[in-house]
């Protein structure tokens, strides 16, 4: 079952109207968030504030409760609305979201494809990155998680979104697309799927993997290593820390967001490329009945040899392989 979305309206800007969704921030940083309709009233924990005293605004103006609270009013950024958008898988937090933008190159006019739609969070993203000249088509095999992301989309773009065409079913199965530019993989077991995507790519395309665990990863790159249409994966994830930053007590907080995944890259080589002899030194036992020195097929991933005064690791700064 597919569901294709015709045009609707957008995120309005400006004067804060009947039915937008704002934040109201407390002087602690806490946040409540509220859908604003004429007439109404939102409780907080000291006093109540009226909708009326909002709507009509601009945004970035404090209103204060009953109570004497001030808040300060805003409209969510998508990177507020995705994590505390309602759920029925996980959402891809907005710092794994960014890192798949750029490095993905999701650009203006992209043709997309996402295999598992989950809660929608990072098919937000992706329209917003290929906008209305370019695609996406998610595919989703849960009907119940498809019908919560239709649900979130729509609600952050005020409708229908012109681009998207959400589709219930496997990717491996119900995938039409051809020539497409780039394929984002946020499932269980991306690996199974490596033939629909390769089929689907154009040469130059890209394919990234988004999954939660070391042995999701290793099966994902070495999975892509052996179906020969890809050049050497690159594998790695993003950790983002906080400060704390009052007068002359500068530090890092105390919590931060850590590990949530681990993302793989890979470009589509054109068909019938063999791929030049790529060296590399596994450790020993990491592949059975191997020299110390092995000739696999694939993109050579070393950067080029430095000074001799130069360390290893000052050596290899530098970009991501192709």
């Amino acid at each position: 079952m597919s569901a294709t979305h015709e045009p609707g309206p957008r995120t309005p800007h400006g004067t804060l109207r009947d039915g937008d969704q704002v934040q109201l921030t407390d002087p602690k940083g806490r946040i409540n968030t509220l859908t604003l309709a004429a007439g109404k009233q939102w409780h907080g924990h000291k006093g109540y504030l009226q909708h009326d005293d909002i709507i009509g605004r601009p945004e970035g103006i404090v209103v204060r409760s009953t109570g004497g609270v001030d808040y300060l009013v805003f409209r969510p950024l998508l990177q507020d609305f995705a994590v505390r958008m309602p759920r029925g898988a996980a959402v891809v937090y907005p710092k794994d979201a960014g890192q798949i933008i750029a490095m993905a190159d999701i650009f203006p006019g992209a043709r997309v494809v996402e295999a598992g739609a989950g809660s929608g969070a990072l098919s937000c993203f992706l329209l917003r990155a290929v906008g209305e000249h370019g695609t996406l088509s998610s595919y989703e095999r849960r009907e119940d998680f498809a019908e919560v992301a239709r649900k979130n989309v729509e609600k952050f773009f005020g409708g229908p979104h012109p681009s998207w065409k959400l589709t219930v079913g496997s990717l491996e199965d119900a995938i039409t697309e051809t020539d497409v530019d780039r394929v984002v993989l946020d499932m269980l077991a991306p690996w199974e799927c490596l033939d629909a995507v390769g089929k689907a790519l154009v040469p130059g395309g890209l394919v990234c993997a988004y999954v939660a665990t070391t042995t999701q990863m290793s099966r994902v790159v070495e999975g892509l290593r052996e179906h020969g249409s890809f050049a050497e994966p690159y594998a790695f994830e993003t950790m983002v820390r906080s400060w704390h930053v009052e007068g002359l007590a500068v530090r890092p907080d105390h919590r931060m967001v850590g590990h949530t995944g681990f993302l793989i890259t890979a470009r589509r080589l054109a068909d019938g490329v063999t791929p030049p002899l790529r060296r590399r030194r596994p450790a020993k036992g990491a592949y059975p009945e191997t020299p110390e020195t092995e000739l696999t097929r694939g993109n050579e991933n070393a950067f080029p040899a430095g000074p001799a005064n130069v360390t290893g690791g000052e050596s290899e700064i530098g970009s991501p392989p192709a």
